[in-house]
């Protein structure tokens, strides 16, 4: 039997969960879903009339090389500062090698890679010597002295001069503490322990949990908690509680294209162009009123609301706004997402808004860089005291991959004895990309245990053939340094 023909087809509803055929006779809607709230009206009701969310497919990752060259040159600075670090936080500054190969997770060092090659690495940076062993009858028929490390006279005094500036910019550092702990609600509190890992990045020097803490108890105190030691917020500071200013964009030199649009523009990254529907989400979270995250509490607001989601982006503004370097690592944030009120999804908030915000790839973790805070060559705009000394290391650096280069020249052509000049295979010159876990906390427990048996075979005949010689690429201590040392100046 035929089916007779649908004599109305126009008056049958289509199922919801069928798909409509595409068709360019029917504008595209923005990606942007208003959600009514039935339920009953509560107190959230009056402060947020509506639901808006963006629910936009995922976004389309676009690297930023200008901005990634920061990533790659601080991963080749890690082991340097891993290991300036370990050894300043001794009193006398200097350590075993034998002690420091219980270090290399902290130092993230493999185990086929040679602690003393990486030590060479860093002619400018670092310096072996020798210091006699104790005449005990269990060292009796082992050598007579004992290989070490510690700074060069260059790297310890730019140690000395970064360690003066942190100890000058006390009341500023005290003040990022006070501001940070401001945006921690509803309790303005934070654990120390996750203060560590945001420590470096916002210029906190590394004893800032006895020093900085307990020198300025008219803004915080320390105080016990059921999950550890917690920096708590003592007073309110209203000149404090202000937004990070925007930057000006609309800045005119009197040219034709300097004049005001009559369209609404987005200013996003140079080589970065957003798909239409993304764009007009953008605009329209734009052109919402601000979020004071510092005087609106997150309980105040409903979870995946559009204010919630303007707070949150100011969150994570205002704390990049605090480093040094306008940037930090993602994980870093999260690590407060409970006390800054963040979302679950935090990383795909930070793509979903590259006007504010850049996400890097480079490295084994992924970092976060405040877009206004560089310029179009992706080159900082403002850079403090502490970023200069950061590019004092940086040509040290570089300085000593010169040295190593010539040294290779001579070995090669034969200028110099070959038993001087420094063996080729500890001269390699790949990049070595050392990303590890921020794991301070156990940084001060490290001469409690005994080296002897996590030295390698290879390593420990190439320590004792150096020990026996005697003879090594830096030149001997002089008395001057040797007293200073001697004199036992507090951790750094």
């Amino acid at each position: 039997m035929r089916a007779m023909p649908l004599l109305f087809p126009h008056l049958i509803s289509t199922p919801s969960h069928v798909s409509a055929l595409p068709s360019h006779l029917i504008p595209t809607l923005p990606t942007l879903r208003v959600s009514v709230n039935t339920r009953t009206s509560t107190k959230h009701d009056c402060l947020v009339p509506g639901l808006i969310t963006c629910s936009s497919s995922p976004h389309k990752l676009v690297r930023d090389p200008r901005l990634d060259k920061h990533v790659l040159k601080q991963n080749k600075i890690r082991f340097v500062q891993k290991l300036k670090t370990l050894l300043l936080s001794k009193p006398k500054h200097f350590m075993h090698i034998q002690l420091l190969y219980k270090c290399r997770s902290y130092l993230s060092l493999p185990k086929p890679r040679s602690l003393l090659s990486m030590i060479r690495r860093y002619p400018t940076i670092f310096e072996l010597f020798t210091i006699p062993t104790p005449p005990t009858p269990f060292h009796a028929t082992g050598p007579l002295s004992q290989l070490c490390v510690r700074l060069t006279p260059a790297a310890e005094a730019l140690a000395r001069k970064e360690t003066d500036l942190k100890k000058c910019m006390s009341n500023s550092l005290a003040a990022k503490l006070q501001k940070l702990l401001m945006l921690a609600s509803p309790y303005h509190r934070l654990l120390l322990s996750k203060l560590v890992h945001l420590g470096p990045d916002l210029g906190l020097p590394i004893n800032f949990r006895s020093r900085l803490c307990n020198d300025h108890p008219d803004k915080f105190k320390v105080v016990d908690t059921s999950y550890g030691r917690a920096l708590e917020l003592v007073n309110w500071d209203s000149n404090l509680a202000k937004i990070l200013p925007l930057r000006d964009e609309n800045v005119s030199v009197g040219l034709i294209v300097d004049r005001p649009l009559k369209f609404k523009h987005l200013r996003l990254r140079k080589g970065l162009n957003v798909k239409r529907q993304h764009r007009d989400y953008l605009i329209k979270f734009r052109e919402l009123p601000n979020v004071c995250p510092y005087n609106t509490n997150v309980t105040d607001l409903v979870k995946e609301s559009i204010e919630a989601e303007k707070r949150a982006c100011a969150v994570v503004r205002e704390v990049l706004g605090m480093t040094v370097e306008k940037r930090t690592l993602v994980d870093h944030l999260t690590h407060f997402r409970k006390e800054f009120g963040l979302p679950n999804k935090l990383r795909g908030m930070l793509v979903r808004h590259p006007e504010m915000f850049y996400v890097s790839l480079k490295g084994q973790r992924d970092s976060v860089f405040l877009v206004e805070g560089y310029n179009d060559k992706g080159a900082l705009l403002e850079k403090d005291e502490i970023s200069a000394i950061k590019d004092e290391l940086m040509e040290l650096v570089r300085e000593g991959k010169r040295m190593r280069r010539e040294r290779r020249k001579e070995y090669i052509y034969g200028d110099v004895n070959k038993s001087d000049a420094q063996p080729l295979d500890n001269q390699d010159d790949d990049e070595y990309d050392d990303d590890f876990a921020d794991d301070l906390d156990d940084l001060f427990q490290l001469e409690d245990y005994s080296s002897e048996d996590d030295v390698d075979d290879d390593e420990s005949e190439e320590l004792i053939r150096l020990q026996e010689k005697g003879e090594f690429w830096m030149a001997e201590r002089t008395a001057s340094s040797i007293n200073q040392n001697d004199c036992g100046s507090g951790p750094w």
